[in-house]
Formats: structure tokens, C-alpha cells, sequence
């Protein structure tokens, strides 16, 4: 569509809905507002307009406003425009074939709908809304509450009950937005009529448009996102500041250096109940030992556990290198390149496969580690558990709802690191550094402290051990770990369940055959796991030819061999401490 006789000008006032105050050619005119809805972000002081001079030299104001810039773009804002746009682009083709109706303005119940067509045998219901409210790229309706926009998505549902089709079509009056949604902060009743609709079978479409200072033309498919109200919903408007804060405060960490999808994964298993500060030298010392997929999957087991010694969890080093194996089979060593494929590998979860497939190859996919779940918990208020899955699920959901398609991987990288750094779980949170406190749910409740919530798992059992260093002057003994349970297949000094006492630990050890020359306290130790806490004391016992006399099949090295071949789990980090040091 075509204007003519249009003109700029510069907004000064709005005194209410109809008119406004615009300087044209150096004198203030009365311009008549062709949009009765708030455009309060746009009609600003100062802002570059475009009027139409009206064909009838009598009309009280001489003067339509028709469009204003904002930024690089240029925004129509006239109402009357989006139902001839929509008219027009049906009869030249577009949506339906074969049209043999298109009737404006037909009343259907208590309605007057903005469009009715025949094609093909269907009855069609179009209902037109122009949208012109913009915000970091996302484009919402209605800014203002329309009571007749609910009722007319509602009589657009009972039309599709009585065997109509039906469509809301909403013209975004511009061009370059990321997504459309109802805005549910100015009318949430219409957001949840136009869910409402669109399950009942509505649909619900809605396109840009090429706008110039004098013309309009309906342009490219915009995506609708369209969600239910709830405790979870995490607002549009946190992406772009996330992004941004990011880009400018986050740590160099040497895995954000080259992040292809193997370095990824590597350091999100690594970090996984690590501190970053620790996982840095393993991380390091792993990629330099090995490079590539290719590498892990060779890999010996007593090589690839001492890399991961000290990092505890050893079955998830064993399950990279199965899921390595698994990679060089399945995928000739390249690691694959979609979330589905990286999900089905062993022991990748889904915040390991949304990091892999967000940060490596900018897939839009959420990656909601502990640090997420206490950063949208707190942004929205909820009190919901984070220990329940489900609860994980929904915010991966309204996660992907929002994150932008041109930054997955600065967008779940950004919350990641505010829940580190800025959102922190212990003592005060830095909300005056955070990027998103105007939306703040817990901020504004004063809740801050009481979220997440978290339930509390079984309490973990306690273990009592015994700890042996049987020494004979120049090597020790070590016995490797079952292959299976706690631990499996590493190295650690002899001990047993219970706690002895002096006398008892010498009888022990004549028992298995070492005839003990010296015995000293060693102290006591503590190590906790996930499920179970081992409360350690130790005993160095000096014995004559350990080799000779030993009934246990212990494994006899020098003391510098742990650190070299060795994986000795840090469980036993105080006792293998002593050890060193001698």
C-alpha cells in the first residue's frame, strides 16, 4: 500500500488519544493520531514522523500521522492500514487458493469480524490486529487492555466449534523483530484467550511488514510464541540485558577459548559440583594428554583415572570415554552436531547436551544447570522444587521460549555466570550488578533468602574405616578397588570397615602376615560423597619384607609412583599428604 502527499515532521505532544502536536516546516500543527492505543515508546519528543495532508482542504485537522522512526526503523502506525494490507495480500494469492470471497467487516454472534472469506469449500473468519509495540526486538498486543480483542479471539473459537476456520493475523507494522507474543503484562486475559484459541484449533499467524516514510507491504512469516501463565514464566525482556552483561563481564576461563563441542564437553563434566577455580588444571592437563575424541576413546583406565584424580565421581570419566567410544563407531570420531544425538551418548544429561549443542554450535536450546534453576526461581517467585525433574523440565521449556536464535550460547552462558557470580546461593546476592533486578519477582516479595526451594534428600550414611600405611623403608602398599561400586577400579591404601584401636590395628596386621616393627597414629580423616561419609583414622605401620610376609596380595611401589601412574582417589587426599611429604 501507497501513500501520497506525505510529509516529515518532529513530535512535540500528545494531549490525549486523537491528536498531536508536530512541528511541519517550521510551524506546530494539530496532526490527528490514525491509532487510538498508547504508542508511548514511540511517540516521544523529538521523534522524526511522517504526516499525510488530508484530501479535504475542510477537515478541521489538516494533518494524519501515519508513521515514526525509532532507532533504524520506521514504524507504521496506522490502525486503519493492517485490515486492507491483509485484504490486499489475500487477493493477490497468499494463504488460501482459489478465493472466491473475501468480505470486510462480517458479524458473526455478538462479532463483526474483520474478514470473511470462501475458498475452496471453507468458511473462513479472519480477525486483523496491528501491532506496533516493540521491545528488544520482540513485538507484543495489545498496549492497552482490549476487552473486544477477548471477545473476538473468543467468538473466533465457537466459530471453529460450528466447523469454520478461523485465524487472528496479527501485521507487525515493521520490519527486523525476533518473535511475536500477546503481552500478558498490559492484558493478560487476551494472552490466555489466544492460548485458549489457538488449542481449539484458531490460528494464529502473524507477519512483518517493509515499511518507507510512504508506503507499506506485508513482508515475511514472524514467530508466534504463544505460553501458559504460571509461577515459571520467565519474562521476554531478560535476554537482550543478559546477553549484553555478559559479553561485558564474563571471566576468561580457558574453556570459553576455541569452545568446539569436545572442549565443551569435557569441561562441563569437569565442572559438574567443581569450583571453576579447581577444575582449571584438570582441565588443562586433560586436553594436553588428550586432544581429541579419538584420544579418550584409546584411552587406558588407570591413565584416564589418574587425570581425574582429585575430581571425584569417577564413573563420569568412564562414561566419557564409552560415550567417546560410541562417537568414533557411530560417527567416525566427529562429534555429532545436534542436541538429539548429543542427548543419546552416555552420560550426557540434558544441561550437558543443551551446553554442548548452545555453546559449540548455536543451537537455541537451554542449559539449566543448579546456577539457572536459583536465577529463574528467584526471577519468577517460584517456590516450586528444583529438586523434582519436573520442575527442571518446565524451566527448559520457558527457557527455549525466550532464548534469542542469534546468541544461544551467550544468552545460557550469561545465566549461568549471574547465578555464579552475581545471583550467588550463600549470603547476599549483588543485585545491584544484576542486569535483570527490575524483574525481579523475589526482589520485590523480599524473598531472595527463601529461593529456591530445595527439598532435603535421605541424610547420607556414615562409615566408619580404618586406614593402613604399611611401610618397610623404601615402598608401601596399595591394592587396587573392586571394579564395580564405590570408587571402582582405583587405587587406595589398605583400610577396613570399623574403627580400631591401637592394639587392634597390630593384631590386624600380623593377621594378614606383615610382622610390624613400628606403629604411629596417623589421625583422623573425613570424606564425604553424595550418599555416604567415610570417618577415617589411619595408622602408619613400619613392617619387616613386606613382599615376603604379606597374605593380602597388596601391590608394593615406591612413594613417588602415586604421583606418576597411580590414581589414589582424594578420599585418602590427608593420608596420601603424609605419605608425600616423608
Amino acid at each position: 500500500m501507497n501513500y501520497s502527499r506525505i510529509r516529515q515532521g518532529t513530535f512535540r505532544e500528545r494531549p490525549n488519544r486523537f491528536i498531536a502536536y508536530v512541528d511541519i516546516a517550521g510551524k506546530q500543527e494539530t496532526v490527528h493520531v490514525k491509532n487510538t492505543g498508547r504508542c508511548a515508546e514511540l511517540l516521544l519528543p523529538g521523534a522524526a514522523v511522517y504526516v499525510q495532508e488530508a484530501d479535504n482542504p475542510l477537515r478541521k485537522t489538516r494533518w494524519d500521522m501515519i508513521a515514526v522512526e525509532k532507532g533504524s526503523r520506521i514504524v507504521n502506525i496506522d490502525s486503519q492500514v493492517p485490515n486492507k494490507l491483509v485484504k490486499e495480500w489475500l487477493e493477490e494469492g497468499n494463504l488460501f487458493e482459489n478465493i472466491t470471497r473475501i468480505q470486510p467487516e462480517y458479524t458473526y454472534g455478538k462479532s463483526r469480524f474483520d474478514l470473511y472469506v470462501e475458498a475452496e469449500g471453507k468458511k473462513i473468519f479472519i480477525e486483523v490486529k496491528g501491532v506496533t509495540l516493540e521491545e528488544n526486538g520482540v513485538v507484543r498486543f495489545p498496549d492497552a487492555p482490549s476487552e473486544r480483542a477477548v471477545k473476538h479471539v473468543e467468538e473466533l473459537k465457537s466459530a471453529v466449534g460450528e466447523g469454520y476456520e478461523a485465524y487472528v493475523f496479527f501485521v507487525v507494522q515493521m520490519r527486523g523483530v525476533k518473535y511475536f507474543t500477546p503481552n500478558m503484562d498490559t492484558h493478560p486475559a487476551f494472552g490466555e484467550a489466544l492460548l485458549s484459541a489457538a488449542k481449539s484449533g484458531v490460528h494464529v499467524l502473524a507477519y512483518d511488514c517493509e515499511v518507507e516514510k510512504a508506503s507499506i507491504h506485508i513482508a515475511k512469516p514472524v514467530k508466534v510464541v504463544l505460553e501458559e501463565r504460571s509461577e515459571l514464566s520467565v519474562p521476554h525482556q531478560i535476554a537482550e540485558p543478559i546477553v549484553s552483561w555478559f559479553r561485558e563481564h564474563k571471566r576468561e576461563l580457558p574453556w570459553r577459548k576455541n569452545p568446539d563441542a569436545y572442549r565443551v564437553w569435557v569441561s562441563e563434566i569437569m565442572l559438574q559440583q567443581t569450583r571453576v577455580e579447581a577444575v582449571k588444571p584438570y582441565y588443562e592437563r586433560f586436553l594436553k594428554e588428550l586432544p581429541t575424541v579419538k584420544d579418550l576413546a584409546k584411552a587406558k583406565e588407570d591413565k584416564l583415572l589418574k587425570l581425574w584424580e582429585g575430581l571425584g565421581y569417577y564413573n563420569r570419566v568412564r562414561n566419557m570415554q564409552k560415550a567417546a567410544q560410541q562417537i568414533v563407531i557411530d560417527y567416525q570420531g566427529n562429534f555429532p552436531d545436534t542436541y538429539e544425538e548429543i542427548l543419546s551418548l552416555k552420560g550426557i544429561g540434558s544441561y550437558t547436551a543443551g551446553a554442548i549443542s548452545a555453546f559449540a554450535y548455536g543451537i537455541p536450546k537451554a542449559a539449566v544447570d543448579g546456577n539457572v534453576l536459583r536465577v529463574v526461581s528467584r526471577l519468577t517467585g517460584s517456590r516450586e522444587d528444583i529438586m523434582k525433574q519436573s520442575v527442571r523440565k518446565k524451566i527448559e521449556e520457558a527457557l527455549e521460549r525466550i532464548i534469542p536464535p542469534n546468541a544461544p550460547g551467550d544468552f545460557n552462558q550469561g545465566l549461568i555466570e549471574l547465578g555464579a557470580i552475581v545471583c550467588v546461593p550463600n549470603g547476599e546476592p549483588k543485585c545491584g550488578e544484576c542486569p535483570v533486578a527490575g524483574f525481579c519477582e523475589a526482589r520485590k516479595q523480599g524473598s531472595i533468602a527463601m529461593l529456591p526451594v530445595r527439598s532435603k534428600g535421605k541424610a547420607r550414611k556414615i562409615e566408619e574405616r580404618t586406614v593402613f600405611v604399611f611401610r618397610d623403608g623404601k615402598q608401601l602398599a596399595i591394592q587396587k578397588r573392586p571394579s564395580r561400586g564405590l570408587l571402582a577400579g582405583l587405587y587406595e591404601f589398605p583400610s577396613e570397615l570399623g574403627r580400631m584401636s591401637f592394639e587392634e590395628a597390630l593384631a590386624y596386621s600380623k593377621k594378614i602376615g606383615l610382622m610390624p616393627v613400628r606403629v604411629k597414629e596417623l589421625g583422623e580423616a573425613k570424606h564425604i560423597f553424595s550418599h555416604i561419609e567415610w570417618h577415617m583414622t589411619g595408622y602408619e605401620i613400619l613392617v619387616d619384607e613386606l613382599e615376603k610376609t604379606n597374605k593380602k596380595g597388596f601391590l608394593f611401589i615406591r612413594p613417588e609412583e602415586i604421583e606418576k601412574e597411580y590414581p589414589i582417589p582424594s578420599a585418602y587426599g590427608y593420608y596420601t599428604d603424609i605419605v608425600l611429604r616423608k
